[in-house]
């Protein structure tokens, strides 16, 4: 069965930027540590991603999975879902909700349902996941406003 986390960060930048980051894949490997390749396999017509592969390194959880993605018209919402089971994955969606705070900043939260291959305790996995999404976001909200700044 599948475990839902959400987790909020504020990120000092307007939500088009926000977003930009986020869609911006090919880059990912730039700015976050366990990506070591990504690469976009199709595209709707509008040039956005419509799948995703993504070779990880996290340590113990190293992964080769392909992400189907949809958007919001506005980009206030991007989700996504594994394609298929991967070797360490039944089930990976996920979605980042961004809201503009109408101040110049962007609240972003992050919600992963994620069924692992593998066995794990719930409690590992719950502190897995945890460490997942504050990474994510971590590394999200330095690269927007890096690239804000400069």
């Amino acid at each position: 069965m599948a475990d839902t986390s959400t987790q909020s960060i504020q990120v000092h930048a307007p939500l088009a930027q926000v977003a930009a980051v986020i869609c911006d894949f090919p880059r990912y490997p730039e700015w976050a540590d366990a990506m070591k390749q990504v690469e976009v396999l199709e595209e709707y017509e509008d040039g956005y991603a419509a799948q995703v592969r993504f070779v990880i390194d996290a340590g113990p959880l190293a992964d080769d999975y392909t992400l189907d993605y949809a958007y919001a018209e506005d980009l206030s919402r991007i989700e996504w879902h594994l394609v298929a089971p991967s070797k360490m994955q039944r089930t990976l969606n996920g979605s980042y909700d961004l809201a503009d705070n109408g101040d110049g900043t962007t609240t972003v939260t992050y919600m992963l349902e994620v069924e692992l291959s593998i066995g794990m305790l719930g409690m590992f996995r719950r502190k897995a996941e945890k460490m997942i999404m504050d990474t994510a976001l971590k590394e999200l909200k330095r690269r927007v406003e890096s690239l804000a700044k400069a």
